[in-house]
């Protein structure tokens, strides 16, 4: 079987069940897992299925779905390794001010801010704000507001009062999908109010996302892509995609 027709068949088995782990495609196909993960990742650059933890579910099954934290922490991981560590030549001199965003991209930046520079970080995040709490150099504001369980991400009202007094240098967002036509977008409305509160506050944003979300769109836009200064993302993003965003003055830097 050639690799197009195993991932038609692949696309067909996958609408049919609902959910498919990728050691039962590598028995019922005879390949390895690695080849599997190549299909799929193919698949979901289409549009046609989205890669989850262990296998895929189909595209249209997420729409609504907003997967977990615990999910997406190991969703592209690799990938968000390289984003997060491209993703530290724009943070600001010692003195300076940054907004990290909930997520597991933006994350993982925190998780790597130099331990001597003297930075004041202010997020909504609760398990980034754990991440960096005990970094000497490091001034903390933590968000107030509804803790949101899927994502540990405080939401609500408190939350936009707050940022509605702000002013950042830097601010790290995340997005679940991103499109030149519908922006940067969520699928949750409380989220998307903070996130766009965060764009709103700084004067240069840089959103963080691995090439799955790019060409994709949720429910609810929280920026067009003139909103965002700088895009950071993996070597996977499709040619034309980059040009696209580079085109309405966006910086794509490839990780």
């Amino acid at each position: 079987m050639y690799a197009e027709e195993r991932q038609q068949a692949i696309a067909s088995l996958v609408g049919q069940r609902g959910r498919v782990s990728v050691a039962d495609l590598s028995d019922l196909y005879s390949v390895t897992t690695e080849t599997v993960r190549r299909d799929l990742a193919v698949l979901d650059r289409m549009g046609v299925i989205r890669r989850v933890h262990g296998g895929a579910v189909p595209a249209t099954a997420l729409t609504a779905l907003e997967p977990g934290i615990a999910e997406r922490e190991v969703a592209h991981a690799d990938e968000k390794d390289r984003i997060a560590k491209a993703a530290l030549d724009f943070l600001p001199g010692a003195g300076g001010s940054i907004l990290f965003d909930a997520g597991t991209t933006t994350g993982r930046i925190a998780a790597l801010l130099p331990a001597d520079r003297d930075l004041t970080v202010v997020t909504n995040s609760i398990p980034i704000a754990a991440r960096i709490s005990t970094l000497g150099g490091v001034s903390l504001q933590v968000l107030g507001g509804r803790v949101r369980g899927l994502t540990q991400a405080a939401v609500g009202d408190e939350a936009l009062r707050a940022l509605a007094t702000l002013r950042v240098d830097v601010a790290f967002i995340g997005t679940n999908a991103i499109s030149t036509g519908h922006g940067v977008s969520t699928p949750d409305s409380d989220e998307a109010a903070v996130k766009r509160a965060m764009v709103a506050a700084a004067h240069h944003v840089v959103v963080v996302a691995d090439s799955s979300k790019i060409g994709r769109e949720l429910l609810i836009s929280f920026g067009s892509l003139d909103r965002i200064d700088v895009l950071v993302t993996d070597s996977d993003i499709a040619d034309a995609d980059r040009d696209a965003i580079r085109e309405l003055g966006v910086e794509v830097v490839v990780a």
